[in-house]
């Protein structure tokens, strides 16, 4: 049985509210507007990134987050932790998202060893962010609540697509009895929508909705002579 916090995701479009470093709009305020707005144009849950994000948009939106913390320069930056997990689930996430790889991590824990004890010491539910399909099948086996395809084309063993990688997706999807969601490159409707038919639970759009230096570039490039 799906839980009740992942039923309300099911079919439906999760806005990733995240700022680079550096960046004009990387602030709390900022982002929590965005949040806003996104709920105003249908959103059914927000992925946040940093503490101080988190704990914003948890006090002003009503809406299911998926809480993370980027942090290293390392290849697992993605909530790379368990400590980096707690502090997530204390500022207001209710889904932490963790590198999901099977690569080694920081803090010398294996994958199945963090979600666990996620699970002991939270009421909070694990998303895996994974690059394949084999990271996907050991993320579920270490205990994953649900995964996303967010580093597909990010760790070496994927080419990286021009949008989502909907052949991991449709493999993970059709194998795996907890929900998929899609991530990472979706930058049209239209690939939202496939991803849907690929399989996804859920879609998590970022760049496309919230980013709009990289929006602007799609649109300056495309007028330029």
């Amino acid at each position: 049985m799906t839980h009740p916090l992942l039923a309300a995701l099911e079919g439906g479009l999760i806005v990733s509210c995240q700022a680079y470093p550096a960046e004009p709009m990387r602030h709390p305020e900022t982002m929590t507007q965005i949040a806003e707005a996104a709920v105003r144009g249908g959103a059914v849950g927000i992925r946040a990134q940093g503490i101080a994000d988190i704990r914003s948009i948890h006090e002003r939106v009503a809406l299911p987050q998926i809480g993370l913390w980027k942090d290293g320069a390392d290849d697992v930056f993605i909530t790379p932790t368990l400590e980096h997990a707690l502090a997530v689930i204390a500022a207001g996430a209710q889904i932490v998202a963790i590198d999901g790889t099977r690569r080694a991590r920081p803090d010398g824990l294996t994958l199945a060893e963090t979600i666990a004890r996620i699970h002991e010491q939270t009421t909070a539910l694990v998303m895996a962010d994974v690059g394949s399909v084999a990271d996907g099948i050991a993320a579920h086996e270490a205990g994953a609540d649900c995964v996303g395809t967010t580093l597909c084309g990010y760790t070496g063993e994927r080419p990286k697509s021009v949008g989502p990688d909907l052949e991991v997706l449709r493999e993970l999807a059709s194998t795996l009895p907890i929900p998929v969601i899609a991530e990472g490159r979706v930058h049209t409707p239209a690939q939202a929508s496939a991803c849907i038919d690929a399989g996804a639970f859920a879609v998590v759009v970022g760049t496309a909705i919230t980013h709009p230096t990289t929006i602007t570039t799609w649109f300056a490039d495309a007028v330029a002579r």
